[in-house]
């Protein structure tokens, strides 16, 4: 038996596809957006790519050549991070009464204390024009008596016209003390905090890093520094960055994809609840 097909057979709608969808004027703009949006995420990501890889890095060994204070940092300056532990040479004077102890310091794995002192740099030496003063770190010892005994001694008879050699470091940033500790206790090594109690000190520049100088003086020992590790040319983190960029390009198309997507959806089941709305776009005639 065969069955005739009938006009009735025929929709009078033909649903819309995705392809037909993503065609229409409005989602053609969006996705010039999303083209748009991807191509300043790629963007970023070659960015933080050339930004992850050093084409020029420090030779190795470059902080074991002993360099001018002044070829390597300003008064006021942050350390660049290949100068960390840079070993430097500078000439100066100590100021009296400007010796302190600062705890909480550990050398070689052994815990101790520190001996800290102003030191007033020599402008012909290091290339400055005002007074300044750099943070240095003179000497170890793991009895606090010892370190007490040394800062006063120190302070009484400070070293003139000397040059120091040693390893420039970061400010290791100030830190409140635990409760109930003396609040003028030192536990970092960090200059603004020992600008706070320095007594000679008004109208000075003062270096940001410190020195670890290669002497002991006061009859303290010598504060074992070694070479900083070398640096990897490579900053991973940058790297991660870079991917995490293209992953947002990505997304881009992606959410542009959904909502079209979404769009499609939401007309295909408006036509499914009212199939013979001759209103709806695709109508047939």
């Amino acid at each position: 038996m065969s069955s005739t097909r009938t006009t009735d057979d025929v929709p009078d709608v033909f649903p819309p596809t995705l392809r037909e969808v993503m065609l229409r004027p409005f989602w053609i703009g969006m996705l010039g957006v999303a083209l748009a949006v991807a191509a300043i995420f790629a963007w970023l990501g070659q960015w933080q790519l050339g930004n992850a890889i050093d084409t020029d890095p420090p030779p190795a060994g470059a902080t074991e050549q002993v360099r001018p204070l002044g070829d390597v940092v300003s008064p006021g300056e942050y350390l660049a991070e290949p100068l960390v532990g840079q070993r430097v040479e500078v000439s100066g004077s100590f100021v009296a009464g400007d010796f302190l102890v600062v705890s909480s310091r550990f050398d070689d794995g052994e815990p101790g204390f520190w001996v800290a002192g102003q030191f007033r740099v020599d402008p012909a030496t290091a290339g400055v024009e005002d007074v300044t003063s750099l943070a240095v770190a003179v000497g170890f010892t793991t009895d606090r008596a010892d370190a007490e005994a040394a800062a006063s001694a120190l302070s009484e008879t400070p070293p003139q016209d000397v040059t120091l050699t040693g390893r420039i470091i970061s400010d290791e940033g100030a830190q409140a003390p635990p409760a109930g500790a003396d609040p003028m206790e030192l536990t970092r090594m960090s200059p603004p905090a020992l600008l706070s109690q320095w007594t000679d000190a008004a109208g000075i520049d003062v270096y940001r890093p410190y020195l670890v100088s290669a002497d002991a003086f006061g009859g303290l020992g010598d504060i074992h520094s070694p070479a900083p590790s070398e640096l990897s040319s490579v900053n991973w983190l940058n790297i991660f960055y870079a991917i995490e960029w293209a992953v947002f390009a990505g997304f881009a198309f992606y959410m542009w994809y959904r909502l079209t997507r979404d769009a499609w959806e939401k007309e295909l089941e408006a036509l499914e609840g009212d199939p013979d709305d001759t209103e709806a776009p695709f109508a047939r005639p």
